[in-house]
């Protein structure tokens, strides 16, 4: 009996393992329309007894203004870069305040990790979910350009309540089209991510006109994105 569950459990592992491969793989090349945030989000706005709001349009990183990469990498992960996904300084930078009792807790994620969290894992802080998180940003290191990374996490990444990507906030929000973003509508946009739906970058107040000026003086510092990367 131990060795049938033992043979099933095996079983079980390497069939989650292979098909956490041909997810990453398939996402190469065909674009993310939903992911478990989305879903989840849902679930949240009827359980509240709201209407579903879900506004997402995918939107080729091409299509979108050359100054929103940048406006991220600036705000969230300014070594994105030259990483492979984790961002070691940052961590350990995290974990030296949060000894020192740094109440306000810095974030060590990267874009990467941000990017293998939406698309391939659930909401939350358990070990586990950080695991498969780190499990998930080794694989699509490995498997995506950075170019690739960079267009499914603008492509999915949550902008405001029931907003999904550049292309849904660039209509909710300014009336335009994601490659008519100005170079401060950008900076805007990736000021909110901390908590886009605290933070607001269709009404923003004086702080994130603050985290916009910031952001944009950041971004002379952080290289054109190119295809070459």
């Amino acid at each position: 009996m131990v060795k049938k569950i033992l043979k099933i459990f095996r079983w079980v592992v390497a069939l989650l393992f292979v098909s956490s491969i041909l997810c990453v793989v398939v996402y190469r090349f065909i674009p993310v329309y939903f992911t478990p945030l989305m879903l989840s989000r849902c679930f949240e706005q009827i359980g509240n007894g709201e209407h579903v709001k879900l506004y997402h349009s995918w939107k080729p990183l091409k299509e979108m203004s050359p100054s929103m990469p940048v406006a991220v990498i600036a705000s969230e992960d300014q070594r994105f870069l030259t990483h492979h996904g984790f961002d070691y300084q940052a961590i350990e930078q995290a974990a030296k305040e949060h000894i020192n009792g740094n109440k306000r807790l810095r974030g060590g994620s990267t874009i990467s990790q941000q990017t293998a969290k939406n698309v391939f894992l659930w909401q939350g802080r358990s070990w586990l979910r950080k695991g498969l998180e780190a499990y998930f940003t080794f694989l699509i290191e490995t498997m995506w350009s950075k170019q690739r990374i960079m267009e499914v996490y603008l492509n999915s990444i949550e902008m405001g309540d029931g907003i999904y990507g550049v292309q849904a906030v660039a209509e909710q929000h300014f009336g335009l089209d994601a490659k008519d973003l100005s170079r401060s509508d950008c900076a805007l946009i990736a000021g909110t991510l901390p908590n886009p739906r605290r933070f607001s970058s269709k009404a923003p107040g004086l702080y994130m006109r603050k985290r916009q000026k910031q952001i944009e003086k950041q971004m002379t510092f952080i290289p054109a994105f190119s295809e070459e990367y």
